[in-house]
């Protein structure tokens, strides 16, 4: 319930006050398992990425939103789970896995599941390599990928500034959804892995237009990866 009354007051009030826009939300299928992939470049991406889209999306948010101390952790907690966001441990290896796992488990209910391919914040407001745990959810959900570009919102707040530039009309657009089902049955072929994630952040690129580096971010340009998104079982 929360959920909805967030998106109901913040989302339009977000709306009024930043001008925020979208467009292609017609894209996203009105039920059924979904993937939404987008590029990150602001944490303004958790609150304009979900908000056009008439149903819930559900993130799977990096642990440390749920377990830090003092009362900015308690407010952190409450509220990324009164929004549905699940905490997930990122530190590799079966942690990884079970973020998938994770993942694969609200796509089974049918619902909306958002993930960021490049795995963190975009340092420089390009557009990085996709890490291949978007792949595996899927080709083994078999759910459509529809990608999603944030527009702006690296310059609209930048990272590590709590002040947003008031100059900047951030937007979201959400491109024609994408299915692999010439790939089912390859869910753990290293190249039909790469494929499926090289697909979908061409489609990203092409919505965002941002400048694609063909290279991982790496994990010393940015302190807060954000979602499963970095999880790479393709290695």
């Amino acid at each position: 319930m929360f959920y909805w009354v967030t998106k109901y007051t913040l989302g339009v009030s977000l709306k009024i006050v930043f001008r925020f826009w979208s467009r292609g939300v017609r894209n996203v299928p009105r039920r059924g398992p979904v993937i939404l992939a987008s590029n990150h470049l602001s944490f303004a991406d958790h609150f304009f990425g979900p908000f056009p889209v008439p149903r819930k999306v559900t993130y799977l948010a990096k642990a440390e939103y749920f377990n830090g101390p003092g009362i900015k952790g308690f407010l952190s907690k409450a509220f990324f789970s009164g929004v549905g966001q699940i905490p997930i441990d990122r530190s590799g290896g079966a942690a990884s896995e079970a973020a998938i796992r994770t993942g694969l488990g609200v796509l089974a209910q049918g619902k909306v599941l958002g993930i960021y391919p490049e795995g963190t914040r975009s340092p420089d407001g390009r557009l990085y390599r996709g890490r291949t745990g978007v792949a595996r959810l899927a080709l083994e959900s078999r759910a459509p990928v529809v990608p999603c570009a944030m527009v702006d919102t690296f310059e609209f707040l930048p990272r590590d500034s709590f002040r947003p530039n008031m100059k900047i009309r951030p937007g979201v657009i959400f491109g024609k959804p994408l299915e692999f089902s010439q790939y089912y049955g390859r869910e753990t072929d290293r190249d039909a892995l790469r494929a499926v994630t090289d697909e979908i952040m061409q489609a990203i690129h092409a919505l965002s237009d941002q400048e694609y580096v063909g290279e991982y971010i790496k994990k010393s340009s940015s302190k807060s990866p954000e979602s499963a998104g970095e999880t790479d079982q393709a290695g």
